[in-house]
C-alpha cells in the first residue's frame, strides 16, 4: 500500500476485525513515517436499488447515513452507532433480495430508528414521507404510542 503523502510504501503495524466482515489496518510509511488507516472488506455481491422511476442504481450506504445524520442531530446517538445502523440496514436487505426498491430502504430504516430514539425517528419520517402539515407529525406519534 502507498503513504498518501509521499507516495511511498508502507507497512503493516496493526491489524484488527472491524465492522462485520471488514478488517482494519494501522499502515507506518517507511519513508516519511506517517501513519494512516486502511480497511479491507470482503467483496460481495452489490446491492442495487430500483427507484421510484424504475432507474437502478448500486446501494449507497453514504446517502442513508447523510439522511440518519441528521435525523440524529443533537440526539444521543453516535456517529459509530449511526454506521452500524447503515450496516445493519445493508445486511437486512441483502438477507432478502439482491435488488431492492427504496422505498423497502427508507422503510427499514425507520423501523431500525424507531427501537433507537424516537426523535430521530420522527423527523427521519417527515422527511422520508414527506409531512405536509403538524396534523400528520401527530398522526404519526400517534401510531408510534400505539406500539
Amino acid at each position: 500500500m502507498k503513504c498518501p503523502i509521499c507516495q511511498s510504501d508502507s507497512k503493516v503495524v496493526d491489524t484488527r476485525l472491524s465492522e462485520g466482515n471488514s478488517i482494519r489496518r494501522r499502515r507506518e510509511c517507511m519513508e516519511c513515517g506517517k501513519r494512516f488507516t486502511t480497511y479491507e472488506k470482503i467483496e460481495d455481491m452489490p446491492l442495487v436499488v430500483i427507484k421510484k422511476d424504475g432507474r437502478k442504481e448500486l446501494f449507497d450506504g453514504g446517502k442513508i447515513l447523510k439522511g440518519i445524520n441528521k435525523a440524529c442531530e443533537k440526539r444521543p446517538i453516535s456517529m459509530e452507532q449511526q454506521r452500524q445502523l447503515v450496516n445493519q440496514v445493508e445486511r437486512e436487505l441483502k438477507n432478502i433480495h439482491l435488488q431492492v426498491p427504496s422505498a423497502q430502504i427508507g422503510e427499514t430504516v425507520m423501523q431500525l430508528l424507531a427501537e433507537i430514539d424516537e426523535v430521530a425517528y420522527v423527523r427521519f419520517a417527515s422527511v422520508y414521507k414527506e409531512f405536509d402539515d403538524v396534523e400528520t407529525f401527530i398522526r404519526e406519534i400517534e401510531i408510534m404510542k400505539r406500539r
